[in-house]
């Protein structure tokens, strides 16, 4: 078995069921708890056992009671307490015999096996009516992906979101950041789309050969602050944390632990960044995302706001 990284599902002894979230997983798993065997559950698997979901705050609290000794700054499950590893690229083949849209869309993207998979519930086989499709591509694979998405919106063979869509998806997210603000970087990232109105994700997860990482421990918190700094770096924009190396008199990075703020800027824009100062040995990291819906926090690129202001004054020329 390759490592247990960003995106795979786990289950452990009990046959809960987890969201693996970071990628150093070589003793205990990062992770979030998704799912329970519950009798009444909602969701049901073709075995035969209902689960209950859980969202985000109500997980750490179910954990907190049944199973303590697995919280840490992440929930992490000890690898003798895992019993399967269910891998995103692994489950791709049975889950595209089952479901014709992730098919459908899996031909278009034309990634290579292996380096394609669906992750959260269509790889745990717990959809319901209303499941979307999180789609993971690995490596340099994803963005190839993310060009052909948006070439298949452009020229009809994909759908864009709605109007509604959008508002749905602002929503769920509760950014710091007014509407139209959000939806003119989220339209820039082309990893998002509907196929035959059923909502998908393109979401990045690091190849296996390039797992060596920096450690996302706690630094020394510093306080919140506000910052302008131009990227330099994004080629790391879209993972998990998303990492933005940035030029600033005293920030030399800026992390985002919310998927709202992946893929916000490009190397070589100007971002204005509001979070936490944390002292990294002897630099200092932006941390933003340092509660669950990131009260408070954002980032977004100056320079795609001005760009978008000069086109709407040109417009009315």
């Amino acid at each position: 078995m390759e490592p247990i990284r960003l995106r795979d599902f786990i289950v452990d002894t009990d046959g809960w069921i987890y969201a693996v979230s970071t990628y150093d997983n070589a003793e205990k798993a990062g992770c979030v708890l998704r799912y329970v065997p519950d009798p009444s559950g909602e969701r049901a698997h073709a075995n035969g056992i209902r689960y209950r979901k859980f969202d985000f705050e109500d997980s750490f609290a179910f954990i907190a009671h049944h199973k303590p000794h697995y919280l840490g700054s992440v929930l992490r499950v000890p690898v003798h307490d895992i019993r399967e590893v269910l891998k995103p690229e692994l489950g791709m083949d049975r889950i595209m015999a089952r479901h014709p849209r992730v098919q459908h869309l899996a031909g278009i993207l034309d990634v290579p096996s292996g380096f394609i998979g669906c992750t959260g519930s269509l790889l745990c086989g717990l959809t319901n009516e209303n499941s979307d499709i999180d789609l993971v591509v690995y490596g340099d694979h994803w963005f190839t992906a993310q060009q052909t998405l948006r070439s298949a919106i452009m020229t009809g063979k994909l759908e864009g979101l709605s109007p509604d869509m959008w508002r749905r998806v602002y929503e769920k997210r509760r950014p710091e950041i007014p509407y139209e603000t959000f939806v003119l970087h989220e339209e820039r990232k082309g990893n998002r789309g509907q196929i035959d109105g059923t909502y998908f994700d393109l979401l990045f997860t690091r190849s296996y050969d390039d797992l060596d990482r920096i450690a996302f421990d706690r630094g020394m918190v510093l306080g919140r602050r506000t910052i302008e700094a131009r990227v330099t770096d994004a080629s790391l924009a879209f993972d998990s944390p998303a990492i933005y190396e940035v030029e600033h008199d005293e920030f030399d990075r800026v992390i985002s632990f919310t998927h709202t703020y992946s893929g916000q800027a490009l190397a070589g824009e100007t971002i204005e960044a509001c979070g936490v100062a944390e002292r990294h040995g002897s630099g200092q990291w932006l941390v933003v995302g340092t509660t669950r819906e990131a009260r408070g926090e954002y980032i977004i690129s100056k320079t795609l706001m001005e760009q978008e202001k000069k086109g709407n004054n040109s417009e009315h020329d």
